[in-house]
């Protein structure tokens, strides 16, 4: 095994601990020692990776985009197929929500974590519902809806309540409400 593989499983290691750490206690209040240990690295191992915890927060807010956009595909260019991509994404919502172990947006609370908008931390964030809403207007459009920039956010509104009310309160009832949001959304599609 090479020093490179050897270092890369390192990172692995630390941000796959820190993932499930920053989710399942929050950003603030997981320190950067109790990541080292609980991922058996050293802490020059750390700083070899991640500069700084922040740059770890915008690594694990990275890769929970990416997951989400490998899940979500691409918005198909057929009508037929971006209104079903649609309701597969609303869908996906509605199961991370109905998820065990489900604690919320990693998004929203990371956001709630650093007030300053002009953070690393809250750019990932940015970036992040920056395309989530851009993939959904583009498939609203597609879909033949009339309004999909006002569509779209009416949508990530739903989504973001749904992401909240699932953690907070009845989570098969969030669903719900999501999915009848959507269903909403793309009749007004179909009825032009």
């Amino acid at each position: 095994m090479t020093s490179a593989t050897r270092t890369s499983e390192a990172r692995e290691r630390l941000l796959r601990t820190a993932s499930a750490l920053f989710y399942a206690e929050g950003l603030r209040g997981v320190g950067v020692d109790r990541v080292v240990a609980e991922a058996a690295v050293t802490r020059a191992t750390f700083y070899r990776h991640f500069p700084g915890k922040e740059d770890l927060v915008v690594a694990y807010l990275a890769g929970v985009d990416r997951s989400v956009r490998e899940q979500a595909g691409e918005v198909p260019a057929d009508p037929a197929a971006a209104a079903r991509w649609l309701h597969g994404l609303t869908s996906l919502v509605g199961d991370t929500v109905c998820g065990v172990g489900f604690r919320g947006c990693a998004f929203i609370n990371a956001a709630a974590e650093n007030p300053d908008p002009a953070s690393p931390v809250r750019r990932a964030v940015r970036e992040h519902r920056e395309w989530l809403e851009g993939a959904v207007r583009s498939a609203l459009a597609t879909a033949g809806h009339p309004d999909p920039v006002e569509a779209a956010r009416h949508w990530l509104v739903l989504r973001d309540g749904a992401m909240v009310a699932g953690y907070l309160a009845d989570p098969v009832q969030a669903q719900a409400v999501l999915d009848a949001g959507l269903r909403d959304l793309l009749a007004r599609a179909t009825a032009r």
